[in-house]
């Protein structure tokens, strides 16, 4: 197993619930009024062939395009008399867990998902149906990882625990007071960031129909003694500044060789500042200066050895200068805003920078859980040239200037 990506997994998903329980407490007395729910999903989907293992090239011979997964979720949200639930009468957020096959166990396995979940409403069609999203993250356990001997073929997954995304657009009706039927559409991401190879990452597209109930009194009651807020209010610009840390592995591609991976872990320690304009209590956007120093950056430039060796245990390289492994960027932000979490996207380009590894447009999703007003934990992922999984980006936040 890859001991970097479970870490990162775990440790993950265990301050996340930390978190969701301590904003709770600070940010509404009356959080323990909550409306709980269960439900079920199952998810048929569509595998993408983004690798020559998935169009045959495998044990079985045989085109690997379909997926099912079945899904078990807890959630609540606050109930209609709270602060939090007057302005997100909608918000449902809670964990779950799922069973993943593929249809080729030998080879990829059958991963269990663990993830917390956010689901709101988009838009209402009419009084009983909703056009809703919902978003999963969290890890995947379980996958059978390349193997030289036992699995050579699979060039894909890297390691036994993978990174697990999801957003899924769904129509929700409201069948009784209590019980919802939903269905839609959602794409999934799977990958190690970085933490292994190889990390070709496992992409699909599926089907989503499934079944809510709620526990307890799910009417919303659009009055308060909460005043609410409006956009005066929330039409501020935010400053949110994060420090993140991570490892990844490396692969060099010397010049009429094949690829290597370098042996050990490399270092990446980075530094955001968001400034955030706040276009309504869902929705802020800006820009972002993104500073990031990686230990592995352009090694594969500075290669010691006078020959390259067959054993890339034997490869030794000189390290590259500052300023081949900085990089300093500028990205263009937007942020969804909910109750205890949001989630950020952005799309950057590297205006400081020398060489291949860091001369590139990046693009980045994260995750934002509040602990206070104030402070949040950042756990986000970052790709190049929008297809290059790159790095991991674990860390910590403060928000000046917080309403």
């Amino acid at each position: 197993m890859n001991d970097a990506a479970l870490k990162y997994s775990l440790c993950t998903i265990l301050l996340l619930l930390i978190a969701v329980d301590s904003f709770a407490d600070n940010n509404d007395s009356t959080s323990t009024k909550i409306t709980h729910m269960i439900g079920v999903d199952l998810r048929p989907g569509y595998l993408f062939p983004t690798h020559e293992f998935f169009k045959g090239s495998n044990q079985a011979g045989e085109r690997i395009n379909a997926t099912l997964s079945g899904h078990l979720k807890y959630g609540f949200k606050f109930s209609n008399n709270t602060y939090l639930g007057k302005e997100y009468p909608h918000a449902i957020q809670g964990i779950g867990i799922a069973y993943n096959t593929f249809f080729n166990s030998s080879e990829l396995g059958n991963p269990i998902n663990v993830y917390l979940f956010q689901t709101s409403r988009i838009a209402s069609i009419t009084p009983h149906l909703s056009f809703d999203y919902e978003w999963n993250f969290g890890a995947a356990f379980g996958w059978k990882q390349y193997d030289e001997e036992k699995n050579p073929l699979n060039m894909v997954v890297g390691s036994k625990t993978n990174a697990y995304i999801n957003l899924g657009f769904l129509l929700n009706w409201q069948i009784t007071s209590n019980t919802n039927l939903r269905g839609g559409v959602g794409v999934t991401h799977y990958s190690n960031g970085n933490t292994s190879y190889p990390n070709s990452g496992v992409n699909t597209i599926g089907a989503s129909i499934g079944v809510a109930h709620f526990f307890g009194n799910n009417t919303e009651k659009r009055s308060s003694n909460f005043p609410s807020q409006n956009h005066a209010l929330h039409s501020c610009i935010t400053y949110d500044l994060i420090v993140y840390g991570a490892t990844r592995k490396k692969g060099v591609f010397p010049e009429d060789q094949s690829p290597m991976l370098v042996p050990g872990s490399f270092a990446i320690a980075g530094l955001n500042l968001n400034s955030l304009y706040h276009f309504s209590k869902y929705f802020r956007a800006g820009i972002s200066l993104d500073l990031q120093y990686d230990e592995s950056a352009n090694i594969g430039k500075h290669i010691a050895n006078t020959y390259i060796p067959s054993d890339p245990d034997e490869i030794r390289f000189y390290r590259p200068p500052f300023r081949e492994q900085f990089s300093a960027g500028l990205s263009l932000r937007g942020e969804i805003v909910m109750p205890i979490f949001s989630i950020n996207l952005g799309i950057g380009k590297n205006f400081l920078c020398k060489g291949d590894d860091t001369n590139s447009f990046y693009q980045t999703f994260v995750l934002k859980t509040h602990i206070t007003d104030n402070i949040f934990l950042h756990t986000g992922y970052q790709l190049y040239r929008f297809k290059d999984p790159n790095n991991l980006m674990i860390g910590l936040g403060y928000r000046f200037n917080a309403k």
